[in-house]
């Protein structure tokens, strides 16, 4: 059996997206070509939905190959956007719907209040260095940072993205050189919340910052002022702080761990409930993704996994005595009546997940997962069961 510390030796080399904002010049061209880019794309999708689910006859569902071959000389009715670029749109487009399992996805609007963000594919051949220029479909482009991109040798397929300002940015995938340090310590749990984003099992600790919150009395004001522009750099801001705090989180722990367990919690279902401002504000999934794509490029070995019980199980004798239900979210300390050991909240939770981390997992593959107690009993009074139970009879 496998030592979950044993990790794989770190690779030398990965692939990162490199994000380049684009000069202002070049944002009325790239708005025709997202538009010339949106019409390929609804006609992909009207085209392969006919053929999925023809008027008679069996359908067919059409692969990426298919639109290409379909696709071929439409170009001559586009003024901005070439072959290649065509070719990577109906070929995307194939992929999201296989990825989706539905024969039609959603169209890509120009104008309204659900117009789709601008998006334009670029292949690696389509994209060339012009000194201090790039070069795209007969256009010039500049971006910032040039000293930054002078140092790409080469890169993939990547894209020209919109934010929702209206500011355009290159996305290019480029395989740079891992350089993380070595693992100071072996093992970490984290649990995740509202009070403090994340608690390790060492005390570390990730407090809310109200990345949102912080803003929401500034957006409000702006929207009743119909300052929409305004209103929108504030929830960039906003989302801009979230990912600064999370990222550098992320990589203290991947800097200093070799084996990281993280709980199980949902955001998407907690998000139907009253706390759902909070919880989208703390950005769980968006710290799960962090924490998984740099300890798969640095070697590092993250697991999502079961935190049932784990506020609840004293980490020392795994007795089920701490605080449940909504009214025990209140109590942020607690001491076991079975140990006398006297615990916090979240750091008790991190360690649990961390031990449930350490557990083997199944050999069979149809046992359950493993859990720190039974399901107990002890939850219940047994006083209560025999009081039930005589006024039943």
């Amino acid at each position: 059996m496998t030592d979950p510390l044993d990790v794989p030796v770190p690779p030398s080399t990965c692939v990162r997206t490199l994000r380049f904002k684009v000069r202002s010049e070049a944002y009325p061209w790239l708005n025709r070509a997202a538009r010339e880019v949106n019409v390929a794309w609804n006609w992909a999708n009207e085209v392969s939905y006919k053929a999925a689910r023809p008027y008679s006859g069996a359908g067919k569902w059409l692969s990426g190959f298919d639109l290409c071959h379909l696709s071929s000389g439409a170009t001559h009715y586009f003024d901005y956007i070439g072959a290649d670029t065509l070719q990577r749109i109906v070929t995307e487009y194939a992929a999201k719907r296989n990825q989706a399992k539905k024969p039609k996805l959603r169209w890509r609007a120009n104008t309204g209040p659900r117009r789709a963000l601008g998006w334009i594919p670029v292949k690696s051949a389509s994209l060339r260095r012009r000194g201090r220029y790039l070069r795209f479909c007969g256009k010039t482009v500049r971006v910032f940072e040039r000293e930054r991109f002078a140092e790409i040798t080469r890169w993939g397929c990547g894209c020209f993205a919109e934010d929702a300002i209206g500011d355009w940015y290159l996305c290019l995938p480029c395989e740079i050189e891992a350089t993380t340090p070595a693992a100071i310590l072996s093992e970490v749990g984290i649990d995740l919340g509202l009070k403090d984003i994340a608690v390790t099992s060492e005390g570390e600790r990730l407090c809310a910052a109200d990345f949102f919150r912080g803003l929401e009395q500034k957006i409000a004001e702006a929207q009743r002022r119909a300052h929409r522009r305004q209103a929108q750099r504030l929830h960039r801001k906003a989302k801009r702080r979230r990912h600064n705090a999370l990222h550098q989180f992320s990589r203290r722990i991947i800097n200093r761990y070799k084996y990281i367990a993280i709980g199980d919690v949902s955001s998407q279902a907690l998000r139907k409930t009253g706390k759902a401002k909070a919880v989208l504000d703390s950005g769980w999934g968006m710290l799960k993704s962090f924490l998984q794509y740099k300890g798969q490029q640095s070697g590092r070995r993250v697991d999502i996994v079961s935190e049932r019980n784990t506020s609840r199980t004293c980490s020392l004798c795994g007795s089920l005595t701490g605080p449940k239900g909504v009214n025990g979210l209140r109590v942020r300390s607690w001491m076991c009546s079975g140990c006398g050991a006297t615990h916090d909240r979240d750091v008790n939770a991190a360690r649990n997940i961390l031990a449930v981390g350490r557990s083997p997992p199944s050999v069979v593959g149809n046992e359950p997962a493993p859990q720190l107690a039974p399901p107990s009993r002890a939850s219940r009074p047994r006083k209560a069961r025999i009081a039930r139970d005589a006024a039943a009879a």
